[in-house]
């Protein structure tokens, strides 16, 4: 059986769901993590040691890449793998796709964030065998400069088993506290739309406070950071969930794990078209005025709303999914 390397930075377990997706198509897999602080003491190392100074406005990036790089050789030596998949590996150096091309593993990388948001640099974009990404755009422009890049999206985790939904007639939002969210999510609330946004950035609990070194949250209705499990389920039983991009142009996983939960997903993109009917399997919107209308109909209009749950979920089973992505990742593999 093909024996698989995952390097994955630790990023809500998504190493865990995209080694099972590999699984599930049939291969050996091994996933290292390569910025994990496993226990206690090592969280605890990692917020005085990295995320203080960078709170205060000093790189730790240095310190950070010796300990990805320390751990990641270690994994290709000890596995041996047939096929190597990197995941984002902005951090990693080269010492490690010097091992990886000593041991003859031919190799894909996978960014789930535009280039201009990692450390990336064209030089070292030649390390990888492949390049998948999920922005259109950055194909479009690594393909330019000469590299071998294809557009991979990102997907939906149904292979995870959630709890029944948790029922509630209010609007959510799970993830980072971002000026644009903030500012959508007051606009809801004074609208009279009842709303709630999870996450340690809008958590009021004093560990949460602490945590993010004590910055200023809105005064909504809020909850704690979910399990992805938890968050399928929050999304579930929500009137509608929220999912805001800002100025990316590539799809988050919130996008498929909204629909593929069974939620109602207010978009703020257009172009989401190219994957889900608007209007039937999700529902876009354009600007504060519009969310806050379409927000007010679904909860008014339950079978509206169950339409679109039903429709969404069944579009991403059947194009979304992580599984759907591991065979297209696996397919460069095949081709390279």
């Amino acid at each position: 059986m093909t024996r698989l390397l995952v390097l994955s930075p630790a990023f809500h377990d998504y190493d865990a769901a995209i080694g099972a997706a590999f699984e599930a198509i049939g291969l050996d897999v091994v996933t290292h993590v390569y910025d994990r602080s496993a226990t206690f003491g090592a969280k605890l190392r990692t917020k005085l040691l990295h995320e203080l100074p960078e709170h205060l406005g000093r790189s730790t990036t240095a310190a950070r890449a010796r300990v990805a790089d320390a751990g990641a050789i270690a994994a290709l030596r000890a596995v041996r793998p047939d096929l190597v998949l990197v995941i984002k590996g902005d951090v990693l150096g080269d010492a490690v796709w010097d091992e990886i091309d000593a041991l003859g593993a031919p190799s894909v990388l996978w960014l789930y964030d535009e280039l201009r948001r990692t450390r990336w640099d064209a030089a070292r974009l030649d390390r990888p065998g492949r390049i998948a990404s999920y922005s259109a755009l950055d194909v479009v422009t690594l393909r330019d400069g000469g590299h071998d890049a294809a557009h991979v999206p990102l997907g939906f985790d149904n292979l995870l088993a959630p709890p029944a939904p948790r029922r509630a007639d209010e609007v959510t939002f799970i993830g980072a506290l971002y000026p644009q969210r903030e500012a959508l999510l007051r606009a809801l609330d004074a609208a009279g739309i009842p709303v709630r946004a999870y996450g340690r950035d809008w958590s009021h609990r004093l560990v949460d406070r602490a945590r993010t070194w004590g910055r200023a949250r809105p005064a909504i209705p809020t909850g704690r950071d979910l399990p992805r499990a938890a968050a399928y389920a929050v999304m579930a039983g929500s009137a509608a969930t929220l999912n805001v991009h800002g100025d990316q142009d590539g799809f988050t996983m919130r996008t498929f794990e909204a629909s593929g939960a069974g939620g109602v997903q207010l978009c703020d993109r257009a172009d989401v078209a190219d994957l889900y009917a608007p209007g039937e399997e999700i529902v876009v919107f354009d600007g504060v005025e519009d969310l806050c209308a379409q927000a007010s109909v679904l909860l008014v209009d339950p079978a509206r709303a169950a339409r679109i749950r039903r429709a969404g979920r069944a579009r991403t089973l059947a194009e979304h999914t992580l599984v759907h992505r591991a065979r297209a990742l696996h397919d460069l593999w095949e081709t390279s």
